[in-house]
């Protein structure tokens, strides 16, 4: 990841150790956390056994506040390799090599202010908006 994501020029070093930071995002995430503040969740009891080499929430907060929209779709570009390869790798959805049900939805999610990079008035006029697409798998086989 660290070699597809690249922060340059990001104050406070928050472009350093960017695989650290986003597994710690991903595993707080995991563990229930819901904001930046409840990244902490990773700091108390057994948790740093668990997720070695997680960041302080303030450090996370730091990482996120650095990212663009061109960061995103860094991200988004490391987020479909290892989708694909976690997919071939571990079987996930039974029956999936036989039939499989795609839905792909887009949603308009309204932003507010003029730095939101990534944000346009589209369908909606006079709203900016972010569009992103919503998808969701299934197979006619009973879960196990």
């Amino acid at each position: 990841m660290a070699a597809n994501v690249k922060l340059t020029g990001a104050k406070n070093s928050a472009g350093a150790a960017v695989d650290a930071k986003v597994t710690s995002i991903v595993a707080g995430m995991v563990a229930g956390a819901d904001s930046i503040d409840d990244l902490d969740v990773l700091r108390h009891g057994a948790m740093p056994t668990l997720f070695g080499g997680s960041r302080a929430p303030s450090t996370l907060g730091t990482f996120l506040r650095s990212l663009t929209h061109g960061h995103a779709l860094q991200l988004h570009a490391v987020h479909r390799r290892f989708l694909a390869a976690l997919a071939a790798h571990t079987p996930l959805l039974p029956g999936s090599g036989e039939k499989a049900f795609i839905d792909v939805d887009s949603t308009h999610k309204r932003v507010y202010g003029r730095t939101k990079q990534g944000a346009e008035y589209g369908r909606f006029k006079g709203i900016r908006t972010l569009h992103p697409l919503l998808a969701t798998i299934c197979t006619p086989t009973p879960g196990r």
